[in-house]
């Protein structure tokens, strides 16, 4: 008779294996002693299960006694021994195949969240497919050691097809998430794919479909089920952070999305209006730091837009939502990043801004956006290997990012490597050849090095781009270019500033003390120069920030005058 040796039913000597168990059967009594014995022993307690790891070992180990057993009752018979071999070899294969792939599945290490599409059949929703993406980006940001690319990046693939091995390597990432939201009355249906991007394998794939009103425990619930795709195991904090819901108001967390969806749109208009939709997400619900987060945002970048209003009543606007948010939670990125940008830029408290800056990137090391800021910061203070290097690493985060791309030029500018801040520039508008600030800073690149035909033509582009009329921009090139063949880079200045005079009297505003006074030293005119620069610290001139590093104060720099405004800006000597 044969036996099983897990289950002890009996068998005829014709049987191989145990049909209850699959296990191979066994000559004679159940053993006892020997070989068998000991690899069937088990040190479990009485009473107590044994483990997984330790079924899975029996289960490996208990394959040869039997092939040994076998050989020794019956001799050695090669047809016999072969199919506990193979046995022995398939399942083999299968763990160590199991152990490779189940590691491999979790080495994601970097991922793209591709810009949801929106299927609702109504533009006016398009807020909700990006804010989800942009919410979606947000939360997995939060685990260590996952590089997200971050929202800009992404976004320049919207609407366009996706081809999901050319975007990863042009991102650099290891996987690929995509999603699609329909409406349909009340309900919302989401479906979304993790994607390998190098085989093209679907990893996991969803469908959700939830009211509007459960809109925020949703965006929750993909995130978490996301990153337990990506991840074997999250630590507390990230479990905590991944489930972080900010506010329990549908309505309210709809508005922060519009108000997002209309700041990342970066114009006046579009920036003006996200502040009009944070407020009122704030109004319905006044413990939503997001939001809070948000106005500070959207606040501090607006004096890089406009003067209305002054940069004196938006920077403190700027602080007052960044504290707020910080009071309701310190953990944070967004707010800490844009209190270090009112402290830099305007209070001049560098080394609280630095503070700041360090403290965003701690709570959150995949924010470019901080990184960038930091970035900036390091170029006023004239640390340059360490602007280039932060300013990189946010290239890193963002690699699409045309004001990323744009800073790592304008890092290059400052450290007086103007050969790499152009080239760098230029690859920019490889990105996209419509971002007209990256024309601006091309320009006073060209400037430095002397190449005035080149920044016009580049100024010339940037005109084009700014909706300005083409006739009245090749008026603008012709003169500029006659003024700087008779009377060189002077004739070039002093056309632009009686160009610039004239806009601003057709536009009904003002030249900022700052850039009357760039005018008055290119022209030569130091004292004049030096006492707009007295106006502008006055005003608090946001562009102050950067006076001890940016270029075009060289001529004052062995000024007394400009010593003194540097100490008192706070500025290291």
């Amino acid at each position: 008779m044969k036996r099983c040796p897990e289950c002890s039913r009996e068998y005829d000597n014709t049987m191989m294996f145990c049909l209850d168990d699959g296990a191979e059967l066994l000559y004679g009594p159940a053993p006892m002693d020997g070989l068998a014995t000991a690899i069937l022993h088990t040190t479990d307690s009485v009473g107590d299960a044994p483990t997984r790891a330790q079924n899975h070992t029996r289960e490996q180990t208990a394959i040869l006694p039997s092939g040994i057993s076998d050989v020794r009752n019956r001799g050695f018979d090669k047809r016999t021994l072969a199919v506990p071999l193979l046995v022995v070899i398939i399942s083999l294969g299968v763990y160590l195949g199991y152990q490779y792939l189940g590691s491999n599945s979790n080495q994601i290490e970097s991922i793209a969240v591709m810009p949801f599409v929106n299927e609702s059949g109504n533009s006016d929703n398009e807020y909700l497919s990006d804010g989800m993406t942009e919410t979606l980006i947000s939360s997995l940001s939060q685990l260590q050691n996952l590089n997200v690319k971050a929202r800009s990046s992404v976004f320049r693939y919207k609407g366009k097809e996706i081809d999901l091995q050319k975007i990863a390597a042009e991102l650099n990432v290891q996987a690929i998430l995509t999603g699609r939201i329909a409406q349909r009355g009340e309900q919302l249906i989401f479906n979304s794919e993790l994607v390998d991007a190098k085989t093209e394998n679907v990893i996991w794939s969803e469908t959700y479909s939830r009211k509007q009103s459960d809109l925020v425990s949703l965006q929750s619930q993909i995130a978490r089920d996301v990153s337990n795709k990506l991840r074997t195991k999250l630590s507390g904090a990230e479990q905590n952070q991944i489930a972080k819901n900010y506010t329990t108001n549908t309505e309210a967390y709809q508005l922060y999305l519009k108000g997002r969806y209309y700041w990342n749109k970066r114009t006046e208009a579009d920036i003006k209006r996200s502040i009009g939709y944070f407020n009122q997400a704030v109004a319905l619900d006044s413990t939503y730091a997001l939001a809070y987060a948000g106005l500070a945002d959207a606040y501090q970048v607006l004096p890089s837009y406009t003067d209305d209003p002054p940069a004196e009543e938006t920077y403190p606007k700027a602080r007052a939502a960044a504290q707020k948010a910080l009071e309701i939670d310190a953990t944070l990125a967004e707010p800490h990043a844009a209190l270090g940008v009112v402290l830099h830029e305007y209070e001049w408290n560098f080394a609280e801004s630095e503070k700041e800056f360090k403290r965003a990137i701690e709570l959150n090391p995949n924010y470019a956006s901080a990184h960038q800021w930091y970035g900036e910061y390091l170029m006023s203070m004239g640390r340059f290997d360490e602007a280039i290097a932060e300013t990189k690493r946010a290239q890193q985060l963002d690699p699409l990012s045309l004001i990323i791309n744009t800073m790592v030029g304008n890092a290059y500018f400052t450290a007086r490597r103007y050969d790499d801040a152009i080239a760098q520039y230029l690859k920019t508008l490889e990105i996209d050849p419509n971002f007209s600030k990256t024309y601006r800073n091309l320009a006073t690149a060209y400037i430095e090095k002397g190449m005035y035909k080149e920044a016009i033509e580049a100024n010339r582009k940037r005109g084009l781009l700014n909706d300005i009329p083409p006739e009245q921009v090749a008026k603008r090139a012709a003169a500029l270019k006659e003024a700087y063949q008779k009377l060189g880079a002077r004739g070039y200045w002093q056309k632009v500033f009686e160009l610039e005079q004239e806009e601003a009297r057709k536009r009904n505003t003002e030249i900022s003390q700052s850039n009357l006074a760039e005018f008055q030293i290119r022209l030569g005119n130091r004292e004049q120069a030096l006492d707009l620069l007295e106006k502008a610290f006055e005003k608090r001139d946001p562009n102050l920030a950067g006076s001890k590093t940016d270029p075009v104060w060289d001529p004052l720099r062995t000024d007394p005058r400009f010593q003194d405004l540097l100490r008192r800006i706070g500025l290291p000597q």
